[in-house]
């Protein structure tokens, strides 16, 4: 980056914090702070191990200092400003999830526009939030758009604060259905003196499971014999014998498959259970990165400032606004928008943001501020000079 852009960016991450008041989060004197000023040339360099008193007044430190990207830590600390992590005395931590797009199973950066990505990841935010909601019946819980690519969740219910990182692994192997076992999404009930084995349908992953051997169940009946038959084999462990067995079963007793009784169909439902749940586990799992959720210590960005790689704001969501949240128009400043700025670029692009459709061409262009902070701030454009 440029020194005209460097100094255009900073000053104008200035004014946007000095039209906003920041709002820490809980337990703020507990925690670490971090920032990564506006290095000049190409590398980066992160200001860490302060404390809030280090800081002082939280939206003076930001309209003096603007930082090109702002963090605080999930852990809370007796001593936060210490300058090593030995010394700082760790207490508890806040249970920190990070769904980024660059990471989501089918999605290439390099062919998957900007926004195609923000909803990708969306839909893995809602799967990630059934979990935690759903099967682990946390309460409080903060959604954060992280101005990038992705989203964070904050976890700080009471019974999470202190676990250690193989604990929050085991969060972190449920969520992604690592190691599934389907032996586990099993029991057996008895019914009338007779015992049976069937999926755990009250929830989890044996529900996942249930609805899914229901669905299937259904789309088999609506085939005929042949097709119905060819579909079972597609599935792993899944042979001609076994199939015409499925759909004997099925077509004796079909409200086995509502009760989640695997006992009906004798091993052939009992594989095609153990097939759907592996399908189960690959599309409906949350692609979280697993290292932001083990580490008790991680810095994560600060709500409401700007994410110095896009020029948007770190948008923490209300739970009941998430559905209609618009990253590319909710999250753009308010301070960029209004102006227009000149901008110089090498390539052909394409950019959607607050509604609207802006490309630029080889050369100087003339774009609304907020595209052009977003594609100098990707080191995809420089500041123009002024004529």
């Amino acid at each position: 980056m440029d020194d005209r852009t460097r100094e255009y960016l900073s000053g104008r991450f200035g004014d946007y914090y000095r039209s906003v008041s920041l709002s820490p989060p809980p337990d703020a004197h507990l925690r670490e702070w971090g920032h990564i000023p506006w290095t000049p040339g190409s590398g980066t360099t992160m200001v860490r191990h302060q404390s809030l008193y280090d800081l002082g007044d939280v939206d003076a430190f930001f309209a003096d200092n603007a930082p090109r990207h702002a963090y605080f830590s999930a852990a809370r600390y007796d001593d936060p400003g210490a300058s090593t992590m030995s010394k700082k005395g760790w207490r508890s931590a806040d249970l920190v999830f990070d769904l980024d797009a660059d990471h989501l199973p089918g999605v290439d950066p390099a062919t998957t526009t900007y926004a195609e990505m923000l909803s990708a990841c969306k839909d893995a935010l809602d799967r990630l939030l059934d979990f935690l909601e759903d099967d682990f019946a946390f309460e409080d819980l903060t959604v954060v758009f992280s101005g990038g690519r992705g989203y964070h969740v904050h976890v700080r219910d009471e019974s999470v604060r202190e676990l250690d990182g193989e604990a929050r692994r085991e969060i972190v192997d449920y969520v992604r259905a690592i190691d599934l076992d389907t032996g586990n999404l099993i029991h057996t009930v008895t019914e009338r003196g007779t015992n049976k084995r069937v999926l755990r349908t009250e929830g989890g992953w044996g529900a996942r499971v249930h609805e899914a051997l229901v669905d299937y169940a259904d789309d088999l009946r609506e085939d005929d014999e042949e097709t119905a038959r060819e579909r079972l084999m597609e599935l792993d462990g899944i042979g001609e014998g076994r199939a015409g067995t499925i759909l004997g079963a099925f077509e004796r007793n079909p409200a086995a498959v509502r009760e989640g009784n695997v006992e009906a169909g004798g091993p052939g439902v009992r594989r095609l259970v153990s097939a759907l749940a592996a399908r189960v586990a690959a599309t409906d799992t949350a692609p979280i990165d697993e290292p932001v959720t083990t580490d008790t210590r991680r810095l994560i960005r600060f709500p409401g400032t700007l994410h110095g790689g896009s020029g948007l704001v770190v948008t923490p969501i209300e739970r009941d606004d998430l559905d209609g949240f618009d990253p590319l128009v909710d999250a753009v400043p308010e301070r960029f928008v209004g102006r227009e700025i000149a901008i110089e670029t090498e390539v052909d692009r394409t950019v959607e943001l607050n509604g609207r459709r802006v490309s630029v061409e080889p050369g100087r262009n003339t774009v609304p501020e907020f595209a052009g902070v977003f594609l100098m701030a990707r080191g995809e454009a420089r500041k123009a000079p002024e004529r």
